[in-house]
């Protein structure tokens, strides 16, 4: 028979010390909670939009209908499994988005995990008359980001210091002789 051992001093610590951590968790998630529900502002800004024409309203509702949320995100609605699609059409043209949801995987040029032939998830996309497809397109075109948000394809105007300080770090000496900067060439067109 074996008597039960007790915990050596050591291991007390690192479950006291893990205690805290959890508490603290539980403590500052319910604060944040508190003035997340109390606040009159939103706790982050909003720099995604969205522009629908008639046929862009009835794609959402096909698209909710034809059960995307279940994968993805739209106008903060859904779920984060596949792709956040907010600010999509900032980002890619009508006739891609259309193309990609008739022929995922040739738009895409690799596989994809749930679109494509079957028995991938959302095989049944493909498959969706072109009405319905051309109205999800122009639902999925018509959510915006604002230039500089994290749904944009497009960094913020003008110059930005911490973009200036990662180039000095990341990027080779010799990267403004081939590539030209972004922002410099947005300021040209101007």
């Amino acid at each position: 028979m074996s008597g039960k051992q007790s915990l050596k001093q050591g291991e007390k610590v690192l479950f006291g010390i893990f205690g805290a951590f959890i508490v603290a968790a539980v403590i500052g998630y319910a604060v944040l909670e508190f003035v997340r529900l109390n606040s009159d502002k939103p706790m982050f800004e909003v720099k995604t939009h969205y522009e629908f024409d008639e046929e862009g309203r009835r794609g959402t509702q096909i698209f909710r209908e034809a059960r995307c949320t279940s994968c993805h995100r739209a106008m903060r609605n859904g779920t984060n499994m596949g792709l956040s699609l907010d600010g999509l059409g900032s980002k890619r043209s009508f006739d891609w988005i259309y193309s990609f949801l008739k022929k995922p995987e040739d738009t895409y040029g690799a596989m994809t995990i749930d679109h494509g032939m079957p028995p991938k998830e959302a095989a049944y996309v493909a498959e969706m008359s072109d009405e319905d497809l051309h109205a999800i397109a122009s639902f999925l075109f018509g959510l915006k980001a604002e230039q500089g948000s994290a749904s944009s394809a497009l960094p913020p105007e003008g110059k930005s210091q911490f973009i200036d300080s990662m180039l000095k770090m990341v990027a080779p000496d010799d990267w403004g002789d081939k590539y030209q900067d972004v922002r410099e060439k947005q300021a040209e067109e101007k």
